[in-house]
């Protein structure tokens, strides 16, 4: 039962980030987008730069960014890597990695340059 709670609050707050992305004027390029390292939550546009997002939540912002490991990095970064593939400007293409913290409220915060790859 937990688990699944756990499942559709992230699913919530994916999708409370995209209408915050939206309004921010970003278009959604991918949501849920599977690659060799594994998912990547959504794949937004803005402009020419590419967005890559993961979205954390938790009862506080400080607990969703511990969530964040190293080895998720990695992941998302060879799973970027990939979608970068079928991009014109392939692996020279703009691009930054985030992470949208939700809280238990439903309060957002967003980490820029999160990581490099």
């Amino acid at each position: 039962m937990r688990g699944q709670v756990s499942h559709h609050a992230g699913r919530v707050a994916e999708t409370q980030v995209e209408a915050h992305y939206r309004g921010r004027g970003y278009q959604v390029a991918a949501r849920r987008w599977r690659g060799p390292g594994g998912e990547i939550d959504l794949v937004l546009r803005a402009g020419d730069r590419l967005v890559f997002v993961e979205v954390k939540a938790a009862r506080t912002h400080a607990i969703a960014a511990e969530r964040l490991s190293f080895r998720q990095m990695s992941r998302i970064a060879a799973s970027a890597s990939a979608f970068l593939a079928g991009e014109p400007r392939g692996q020279d293409s703009e691009m930054s990695f985030e992470v949208a913290l939700v809280d238990g409220a439903g309060r957002i915060g967003i980490v820029e340059n999160a990581f490099g790859v």
